[in-house]
């Protein structure tokens, strides 16, 4: 494994940009005003050839109540114990703190070895701290500036000393994982070289890449390294952090009664009954209209950009409040980013009648959320771990659904019928006839059918066929796409040539 190593100190002195850097990208967020991190997150990064699994932690407050202040140095306090190493990070320009000196007795009992850092050290307005910083009783300090990249060598080389030449070499022989490449050929990969969004493809081109790749294709092997990405969306308040930590039998994610608490989007690799599950945790959405302050519009921000990148996203609604509006405005924006979609009751707990709320819920669901194709409702409470055991089930037969493949004759069978039952309007007074249909890609599954007249089949009769689709092979709660391409009229190059030509001749 690669080094463990926590990022601590007081709050303000630069710690999510030091992680940022070693990182080698934007991960958590960073701005001018304290307390920005609330949970600890964790990152895969570098410092030069050493690998690193860096903890990202909330500034430390010796606050002992049961404020938010104090649940957010639990955190900071388990981030130490589970580290191999930390790095103390404090601000130059101020200098050593009250906060620092008390940190530093922290440390000391922490018994893992201690890495002290100045940061914000350039130029001569740092020189001070830097020096003050030897009373804190670490050895030498490092001085850096994670913001402009400076001090890394010296930070390496301090972390060699601290962990000694034995655990240092152990840490340097982590080797980059070698991921196993699987093959198979299937109509994804002949039509790779085909863009289906491009709207000036030649419809010759896309009819002779379907015909080449009439084979039936098996399911696509699923990567043993690759684990299911799940992001836990919803409003504020609805007890994501609650479900997850409830998921994972541990305090891992600051909770409490305020809503907004989680304001950074935090993953945690974790394993359900032999399936590696990577949970992301959210800042809640609110409307756009009340989303002023700029740390909110950054955590807004972060969290679409979760949504983008998941596999599956679980919906969490209050059971109270459940089908508002801002919920069908997160499904949609899942369903348009091509996400399978679970849909999550929580506070089921509280739930008087539980039988008719959840029939009326799953009728607001059925009318209000046409798009999402019959996505599971799970009815839990993430606090007494009611009904918990109902979501990963739901959740891997999503993703099943949203990496299915369909068979290539199995489809055009389906087609076939569907037609004779249901033929497509005539337009103008001319029928459209569907000729051929394969499926391009899966995640989300994409289809193309090839049509005569095909620019000019309504929309109505696409969504009759996606969820004629959904319906034959058992495709809830995944977006399907449906594009639709015109053939060639095979007719048209003879007619041309046997019209008589319309010259111009003068007359005589």
């Amino acid at each position: 494994m690669p080094l463990k190593l926590a990022i601590v100190g007081r709050p303000n002195v630069g710690k999510s940009t030091l992680f940022n850097r070693l990182a080698g990208k934007k991960i958590a967020l960073v701005d001018d005003q304290p307390g920005v991190t609330r949970d600890r997150k964790q990152a895969d990064g570098r410092l030069a050839s050493l690998p690193l699994i860096l903890i990202d932690t909330a500034g430390y407050e010796n606050v002992h109540d049961d404020s938010l202040q104090s649940r957010m140095r639990k955190q900071t306090e388990l981030a130490i114990a589970e580290a191999e190493v930390a790095l103390f990070l404090i601000d130059a320009r101020v200098g050593v703190t009250i906060e620092d000196q008390s940190f530093a007795a922290l440390l000391r009992r922490a018994n893992i070895p201690v890495v002290l850092a100045a940061n914000k050290a350039e130029g001569k307005a740092g020189r001070d701290g830097l020096n003050e910083a030897w009373e804190l009783g670490f050895g030498e300090p490092v001085g850096l500036s994670a913001e402009h990249g400076e001090g890394m060598a010296d930070l390496f080389a301090a972390l060699r000393e601290a962990l000694g030449e034995d655990a240092f070499e152990k840490a340097m022989e982590e080797a980059e994982p070698d991921y196993t490449q699987f093959g198979g050929e299937d109509i994804l990969d002949k039509l790779a070289h085909i863009d289906i969004d491009d709207q000036t493809l030649s419809d010759d081109d896309l009819v002779a890449a379907i015909e080449e790749a009439d084979v039936d294709v098996e399911p696509e092997p699923v990567r043993p390294d690759k684990p299911i990405r799940l992001a836990i969306v919803g409003r504020p308040n609805a007890g994501k952090s609650t479900l997850i930590n409830q998921l994972l039998q541990s305090d891992r994610l600051l909770t409490g009664p305020e809503a907004g608490i989680t304001r950074d989007s935090i993953s945690i690799d974790w394993e359900w009954e032999g399936r590696r599950i990577r949970l992301v945790d959210t800042a809640g959405l609110r409307r756009k209209a009340r989303v002023q302050e700029k740390l909110e519009r950054m955590s807004t921000g972060e969290t679409i950009r979760s949504l983008k990148y998941a596999d599956i996203v679980a919906l969490v609604m209050d059971a109270d409040e459940a089908m508002e509006k801002q919920d069908l405005q997160i499904a949609e924006l899942t369903l348009r980013e091509g996400r399978g979609i679970v849909l999550v009751i929580s506070k089921w707990d509280l739930v008087k009648d539980p039988d008719a709320a959840a029939k009326h819920i799953r009728d607001l669901a059925s009318r209000l959320m046409p798009n999402a194709g019959g996505a599971p409702v799970v009815f839990l409470s993430g606090l007494t771990g009611r009904n918990i055991e109902k979501l990963m089930p739901a959740v891997v037969s999503v993703y099943a659904n949203w990496t299915a493949r369909v068979k290539t004759g199995d489809l055009n069978r389906w087609l076939r019928h569907t037609v004779e039952r249901h033929p497509p309007p005539s337009v103008h007074g001319k029928r459209i006839k569907p000729r051929y249909m394969a499926q391009m890609k899966a995640r989300p599954p994409t289809f193309v059918l090839i049509a005569s007249r095909g620019d000019q089949m309504p929309d109505q009769y696409k969504r009759y066929l996606v969820n004629g689709v959904r319906d034959a092979f058992d495709m809830n709660g995944v977006p399907i796409r449906l594009f639709v391409r015109q053939g060639k009229n095979p007719y048209a190059d003879k007619a041309a040539q046997q019209r008589p030509s319309k010259r111009y001749k003068p007359k005589q």
